[in-house]
């Protein structure tokens, strides 16, 4: 039988990955990296105000170049029999677009603005909106959140609508429509030139959007007109179907065949999140908690639609039919700062380096070493109930119930306490976050049968794995691939081009299987569950100043 290769896009924070894989047996040909040039630069972000956004051309740029590289490396055997390809991004990452599809950014005038970018999921300017989303849901008779945890996030597709809109006249008189990276880039793949014909992923649509085959699509506009009066009538302008990553969006235009170096007949399949992806490529099975840790973590379980009927998970980031593996429910928790919690720690340490060290060949061996170094420290420490503690909420919490006004602590410093010691507490944070996620499934009464991690940290950091196996009590498995996101949408690519019948059948030929599994250190899991009491104490505590911050007004 003759081989054929899909191609496997995954839309990372810092840059886009692509993989060419045989379709036949999961082998990977090739794999090339871009990393995005603007955002590099720290371009249209400011940190302070939690203001996260990415210019559309740094991810059309850099797919082009992916791709181009992947093509090129694979050679002309493989490139004739490339028959599919499918893409995964963050998310919610949503961009203000005309009626073309085209996003406000790249118009005359326009290319500037800050709202007429993406809006990345790490965005969290849109707090207030938000919280009013909460509290408008309450007066409808109507639960419109009740398959997304019961809470609305900032994080979110309306939030950040509504945002950019309050904020910005020129937005609001350009746009048309509001849609997900991970449905603009099929889109713009297969030519499409009217926002009205985008199709939307059930993945995006049900857990940012509030989109559930119970309402029929959409809540109805009385409930967005009421909220605010700039979202009426926006509903029109968005959609009602939606599809799964199984589906084809369409065939290659043949202006984006030429410019990636790909055949004229390449089907572009449905996007989805890259969690929900990467959950599939890291060969999902029911009832397994699948972590995808990176810069924040993504976590995604999927059960039988028979066995979850009249289940609602409370304070998760949604629960949807189809939005993982057709014809199962997925279900999205996660944490909205894990890797990125390091690497604050690391740029906090790394300040007087940058001040004095001019040499950027010098200063980047020295960085590069520094989390390596903490983690050797941090691990030879011995395990006390005194020791220092944190909480690991610096970029908010997403889940259990979301809430991203809460900020990250640090409690027990003296003056021995030292970097190991505060990278120590840190690593035990994000772990503990991590067991609250796994407790609120286990509460709602969703079996936990295992975990499986992907991911950077999954795949490079020991000590951090080791510690989230004692904190929480079960083996965790660390998958085989290097990029278990882009392979799980070069699985979705091979479904939607047709190899396959179904996604599960793809995963079980495509799949490379798993390298490592962390058991839990029985001499460790006691002092792990006293001093997860310790963190929900200081968990309260911050919650608590934090309400009360926010509810006092200070005039200077």
């Amino acid at each position: 039988m003759q081989d054929k290769y899909v191609i496997g896009v995954d839309f990372g924070t810092d840059s886009v990955r692509s993989v060419i894989i045989n379709a036949m047996n999961g082998a990977e040909i090739t794999a090339a990296v871009a990393y995005y040039p603007r955002w590099k630069e720290g371009l249209y972000c400011n940190a302070s105000e939690s203001r996260f956004r990415q210019h559309p051309l740094d991810y059309l740029e850099c797919i082009e170049q992916s791709i181009k590289e992947c093509v090129q490396h694979a050679g002309k055997e493989v490139f004739q029999h490339i028959v599919g390809l499918s893409v995964d991004t963050t998310g919610s990452t949503p961009i203000a677009v005309d009626a073309s599809g085209t996003p406000l950014s790249m118009l005359p005038g326009m290319e500037e603005n800050v709202n007429g970018m993406f809006v990345l999921w790490k965005d969290h300017t849109s707090v207030q909106e938000a919280e009013a989303i909460n509290q408008h849901a309450v007066k409808f008779p109507i639960n419109y959140l009740k398959f997304v945890g019961g809470i609305y996030s900032s994080e979110w597709f309306w939030a950040k609508l509504l945002h950019i809109l309050k904020e910005d006249e020129q937005v609001r008189n350009h746009i048309h429509s509001f849609v997900e990276h991970c449905d603009w880039i099929p889109f713009v793949l297969t030519g499409g030139n009217d926002a009205a014909q985008i199709k939307r992923g059930v993945c995006s649509a049900g857990h940012k959007s509030l989109w559930a085959e119970e309402f029929d699509g959409l809540p109805p506009n009385e409930f967005f007109a009421s909220l605010d009066p700039l979202l009426d009538g926006f509903t029109n302008r968005l959609f009602t179907k939606t599809y799964t990553a199984d589906k084809a969006a369409g065939i290659i235009s043949q202006q984006w065949a030429k410019k990636l170096g790909l055949p004229e007949t390449v089907v572009i399949g449905i996007g989805a999140f890259d969690c929900h992806m990467g959950a599939v490529g890291g060969q999902i099975e029911p009832y397994y908690l699948s972590r995808i840790v990176g810069t924040s973590t993504c976590d995604i379980m999927v059960a039988p639609l028979a066995e979850m009927e009249g289940k609602l998970v409370r304070g998760i980031c949604g629960q949807v039919n189809g939005s993982v593996i057709p014809g199962m429910l997925g279900m999205e928790a996660g944490q909205s700062a894990f890797g990125d919690a390091y690497a604050w720690f690391k740029n906090m340490l790394s300040w007087p380096l940058n001040q004095f060290v001019k040499d950027e060949k010098e200063k980047t061996a020295i960085s590069n070493k520094i989390i390596t170094v903490l983690s050797e420290e941090a691990a030879s420490l011995p395990l006390q109930q005194g020791d220092v503690l944190a909480s690991d909420w610096l970029n908010g919490r997403r889940t259990p119930d979301a809430n991203q006004l809460l900020k990250g602590a640090f409690m027990n410093l003296n003056l021995g306490t030292e970097a190991p010691h505060l990278f120590k507490a840190l690593v035990e944070a994000t772990c503990f976050g991590s067991k609250a996620i796994v407790d609120r499934f286990t509460e709602e009464g969703i079996p936990v049968k295992g975990i499986i991690a992907l991911g950077g940290v999954a795949k490079k950091s020991t000590y951090i794995m080791q510690v989230m196996a004692d904190v929480l009590e079960q083996p965790i498995q660390v998958h085989r691939s290097e990029q278990t996101c882009a392979a799980g949408a070069a699985m979705f690519a091979a479904t939607a081009a047709g190899i396959y019948n179904k996604v599960e059948d793809a995963m079980q030929a495509m799949g490379s299987g798993f390298e490592k599994t962390y058991q839990p250190n029985p001499e460790h899991t006691t002092h792990y569950r006293k001093r997860y009491e310790q963190y929900k104490n200081l968990g309260n505590f911050i919650s608590e100043q934090v309400s009360s911050f926010n509810e006092t007004t200070v005039t200077i």
